[in-house]
């Protein structure tokens, strides 16, 4: 139907935009002209009203400032590199010689512990971690079901078992956060960057926009880093070359520094990051973009046609199809990493709004360079000390969710790298057939 074109939904005017070459205005305009709308409200009852899309525009983007500050800076990221290994190596030091696994399960456990160290402090991961985890799975599973997200505020069990964990999740920030402000107790951990924060007009944080922000930074954070972690994993060992490629950049990585892995050795890791891109173009966390169109505005495709997008519309950026323009990209279908290399960069062949996975312009994912770091740091560390092999097909997308997941279980047989390969693959032979 083209690069633009509209269609009635549920008496709704939606209109799509279709190539990276007309998104300019979708990504870059002021909210005044462009926005979500109301789109995201029902966030509100899970995170408060005093953050996100609780509040106005210039209270929203202040907020994202902090988050910035305390997650995109090369000095907040070298701080959180050491929490990230020390509980990784921990979380895997506890498995033994070799096991079948559930990658999506073991990779969501871990990354609640990364969170609960590097974003909210040793107290909560030191004493706290189990009821933490516990209650934003509540708030996770009831505040995102469908019956919340069309009707947040209806009397439904779900809105309350959704009320009850933000309740108590708030009370245990909230006592954390009085804590070190009378203490006078300094953190390197993002909430204490929220603490500390102050907006333009010299006002601080208050205790419900600090226990907000956390809360919805984790929130976002859990599912996208957990798909990204897991999809990542699924790709590579599906694909022989693209693992044989991390391996042995892993090796050359080993070599050169040991096992010392800091900052700067991640930055290193070009072709595991070009991996997870890849994975994240062909799985990224949301499969289309909407926002509500406050002032018309005209949009101009790459063969000249020019198009009024009127005031009222709702407009829609398909991440999902966008992200396999054959025009753009080589063989969309095939995983190669490789297309993002210093050599291809098929990424900038449309120009800045081609690669969209963490959004673009203004709206870029404020988290981006923290949650590559992560998947970075754990699957640096599995692949330096384990063989893998999937023993399950390539897992479907599970397109129930909102934010897309890999659907079911993600099974993998795991070994230490000194269990020769050749027991591994009998021993994974006979558990399958039993």
């Amino acid at each position: 139907m083209g690069s633009v074109f509209t269609i009635s939904f549920f008496g709704q005017k939606l209109t799509f935009l279709v190539g990276p070459e007309i998104l300019s205005h979708f990504y870059q305009g002021p909210d005044s002209e462009i926005s979500h709308g109301n789109m995201l409200d029902f966030m509100i009852p899970m995170f408060g009203k005093e953050v996100g899309y609780g509040v106005d525009f210039t209270t929203r983007y202040e907020q994202i400032r902090f988050y910035i500050d305390a997650l995109t800076r090369p000095s907040k990221l070298r701080l959180h590199v050491g929490p990230m290994i020390q509980e990784v190596e921990g979380y895997f030091a506890k498995w033994g010689q070799d096991g079948i696994i559930d990658l999506k399960h073991e990779f969501s456990m871990l990354l609640m512990l990364i969170s609960s160290r590097c974003l909210l402090g040793k107290e909560v991961r030191n004493k706290m971690f189990d009821e933490i985890h516990t209650l934003f799975h509540e708030l996770d599973s009831n505040g995102m079901s469908l019956s919340s997200v069309l009707f947040p505020y209806a009397p439904t069990p779900v809105n309350r078992r959704r009320d009850r964990a933000h309740s108590k999740l708030s009370e245990i920030f909230t006592e954390v956060v009085r804590s070190r402000r009378c203490s006078n107790q300094v953190e390197e951990d993002v909430l204490q960057n929220l603490i500390d924060a102050k907006y333009k007009d010299g006002r601080s944080t208050t205790e419900g926009e600090v226990t907000g922000m956390i809360m919805l930074l984790i929130f976002g954070g859990k599912h996208t880093s957990t798909a990204a972690t897991t999809w990542t994993g699924a790709r590579l060992l599906s694909s022989a070359r693209s693992l044989t490629a991390v391996a042995e950049e892993q090796k050359q990585i080993v070599r050169k520094y040991g096992d010392h892995i800091d900052y700067n050795v991640l930055l290193e890791m070009e072709t595991l990051r070009c991996s997870i891109k890849e994975a994240l173009r062909m799985h990224p966390p949301a499969a289309v973009d909407f926002r509500k169109v406050h002032k018309n505005f005209t949009v101009e495709t790459k063969e000249g046609h020019k198009y009024e997008i009127p005031r009222g519309h709702t407009v829609a950026s398909p991440i999902l199809f966008n992200s396999n323009l054959p025009h753009i990209y080589k063989d969309p279908d095939v995983y190669d990493p490789s297309r993002f290399s210093r050599e291809r960069q098929e990424d900038k062949i449309g120009g800045k709004f081609t690669y969209a996975a963490f959004s673009c312009g203004r709206h870029t994912c404020a988290g981006e360079a923290y949650t590559y770091m992560q998947i970075k740091v754990i699957w640096s560390h599995l692949l330096r000390n384990f063989e893998l092999k999937l023993i399950c097909p390539f897992p479907e997308t599970d397109w129930g969710k909102l934010m897309p997941e890999p659907k079911g279980k993600v099974m993998d047989y795991w070994a230490r790298v000194n269990k020769p390969l050749h027991i591994v693959n009998k021993v994974v032979q006979y558990r399958i057939l039993h």
